[in-house]
C-alpha cells in the first residue's frame, strides 16, 4: 500500500516547525548573554560597551519569544489538525 500523499508536506512542515524553533531558542540565548554581559564582564569597557547594547539584548529576547510562541501556535495548530 503507497504511503499517503500529503507525508512529503508533513515532513516539509516539521523541518519548517524545527527551524523556528531553533531560531527561537537562538535569538532567545543571544539576548539573554547581551543583557548579563554587563553584569558578569570584569573589565569596565566590556560593561560599558554591553550596557549600550541593552536595546539589542531587548530586542533578540522578545525576537527569541515570538518565535517560540510561532512554535506552538504551529503545534498546537497541527494537533488540531490530527484526528
Amino acid at each position: 500500500m503507497p504511503a499517503p500523499l500529503d507525508t512529503p508536506r508533513k515532513a516539509t512542515a516539521s523541518k519548517a516547525d524545527k527551524e523556528v524553533l531553533f531560531k527561537g531558542v537562538t535569538c532567545a540565548l543571544i539576548g539573554l548573554v547581551i543583557l548579563l554581559a554587563p553584569y558578569v564582564a570584569r573589565s569596565a569597557s566590556v560593561r560599558d560597551l554591553m550596557g549600550q547594547a541593552a536595546l539589542v539584548g531587548w530586542f533578540a529576547l522578545v525576537l527569541g519569544i515570538a518565535f517560540g510562541v510561532q512554535y506552538g501556535m504551529r503545534r498546537a495548530k497541527a494537533a488540531r489538525r490530527q484526528p
